[in-house]
């Protein structure tokens, strides 16, 4: 992906409403981007009724979830206890994907994950399932809502407290590690604060720990004291610091601008100008982080050209892509271990600052992994996912036979059709020539028509631009 610069763009016409025009059409290229950016990609019937909804309608469905949603919850939430019950946090990460790949409401679980990867926590560290399961469920409860709320309440959030350290913090004895990261890395970033600053932070979260399940607050070994916080002097608790933070002009630039990167581009740098209009309305909402995602995702920046295809798919985009297009119904088992050797196990994010994403998740090995995962999922000769997510059946069901419709179809399904007319016309090439191909002498004609359709759909796994949102 080349830089792209961002110089020539007027802030107000970026975050205008996107309308259809001739320059900007509404068509089968902006629903694929919406549907791959707001969720994990789309079925073919998603993508056909997202064009004849129009954008706006399309974008209100996906922010409002589909039906089913109660039953799909009470569901999983049972098993999940189940999980917790026995702290099992593999079987807990594989529930998640689970949940990611079935539910009625994508857009929920993606902005969750989004969230997850904001205040990275580890199982390898935290070791319970029980606080991994609540602090998922508290990033799903605010993951449209309050970002102050949700802000609030992961300050002493067990998995958290335990992640870093504040389960520790005593008076006279103040860990600074979630004071730190704080600022830094969840409302802040780097070069909005002082050390000084961080120290009195660290201060104002002593005295919670946890015993059991349960975060219990002792007044002695809080430090009851006046600090000094970004030149504001009280004696201070946890939700004061919180508040201070939001407080700082820094805080919704450095928001918006993270929001900015996971939405609509890793390869364009947004100036403050750019970003100003939504950083104002950010604050000015108390931090409703829904508003700021409706804002985004109806505006013409995010459906322009300069920001198609300017992001790298994370993993678990890569994968869940292909399954809800060939609407597969897969185990998240397997996939959770292919997702970890591509380098994404959610529940055990890599460190503090989460994944790195953009080009870091891509290099020859995992190209090939990549490559190899498409392959098993679309082949069904791998025991692992078998014919549960099989293109040929996803062929007849729509009614697609010739080469011709064939290529089109997959074409349309996982690239919207935006691919160079010499890759089409390879593509067609191939699928004429498979047919002189020699086959099994056990096979009939139908399991030979079935195998060129499988092929022909793992061909269009591997072009690069599959590998971008």
């Amino acid at each position: 992906m080349a830089d792209t610069s961002e110089t020539r763009i007027d802030p107000r016409w970026a975050w205008e409403a996107y309308r259809p025009n001739d320059k900007a059409p509404w068509d089968l290229k902006r629903a694929g981007h919406l549907y791959r950016r707001a969720a994990f990609g789309a079925t073919p019937t998603e993508l056909q009724a997202a064009l004849k909804k129009g954008p706006q309608k399309a974008i209100d469905d996906l922010l409002a979830g589909g039906p089913g949603q109660d039953a799909f919850d009470k569901q999983t939430e049972q098993l999940a206890e189940s999980i917790v019950r026995v702290n099992n946090g593999q079987q807990l990460r594989d529930w998640w994907l689970y949940r990611m790949l079935y539910t009625p409401h994508p857009l929920r679980e993606k902005f969750t994950l989004f969230w997850h990867n904001h205040f990275a926590t580890s199982n390898a560290t935290v070791q319970n399932a029980g606080f991994m399961y609540r602090q998922y469920r508290l990033l799903r409860k605010y993951v449209l809502g309050s970002f102050a709320e949700m802000l609030k309440e992961m300050s002493l959030d067990p998995a958290m407290m335990v992640w870093l350290n504040v389960k520790d913090s005593k008076k006279g004895n103040p860990n600074e590690n979630y004071a730190r990261e704080l600022m830094e890395l969840f409302s802040l970033g780097i070069g909005n604060y002082t050390e000084h600053d961080i120290r009195e932070a660290a201060r104002a979260f002593t005295g919670w720990t946890l015993q059991g399940n349960d975060v219990v607050y002792t007044e002695s070994q809080h430090d009851l004291g006046e600090k000094s916080v970004l030149k504001q002097k009280g004696k201070w608790k946890p939700d004061d610091i919180v508040r201070i933070c939001l407080e700082e002009d820094s805080a919704p630039y450095f928001l918006t601008k993270k929001l900015f990167r996971f939405l609509v581009s890793e390869t364009m740098t947004p100036s403050r100008e750019l970003l100003e209009p939504l950083a104002t309305s950010f604050r000015k909402s108390g931090y409703d982080f829904g508003d700021l995602v409706r804002t985004v995702l109806r505006s013409n920046l995010f459906f322009s050209d300069q920001v198609y295809r300017t992001r790298i798919k994370a993993p678990v985009d890569f994968a869940l892509g292909i399954v809800r297009g060939l609407e597969g119904r897969i185990g998240s088992t397997p996939l959770a271990g292919v997702l970890e050797q591509l380098g994404q196990s959610v529940l055990y994010p890599p460190s503090v600052k989460g994944w790195d994403g953009g080009e870091a998740w891509l290099n020859g090995q995992t190209l090939l992994f990549r490559q190899n995962l498409a392959l098993a999922l679309t082949s069904t000769e791998d025991i692992r996912f078998g014919h549960r997510c099989d293109p040929a059946a996803l062929a007849r069901k729509y009614g697609k036979k010739d080469d011709k419709e064939l290529v089109d179809f997959f074409l349309d399904l996982f690239l919207q059709g935006d691919v160079a007319e010499e890759s089409r016309s390879r593509l067609l090439l191939f699928q004429e020539k498979s047919h002189k191909m020699k086959v099994p002498v056990y096979w009939t004609a139908q399991d030979a028509a079935d195998n060129r359709v499988r092929t022909l759909c793992h061909l269009v796994l591997t072009q690069p631009e599959f590998q971008l949102d």
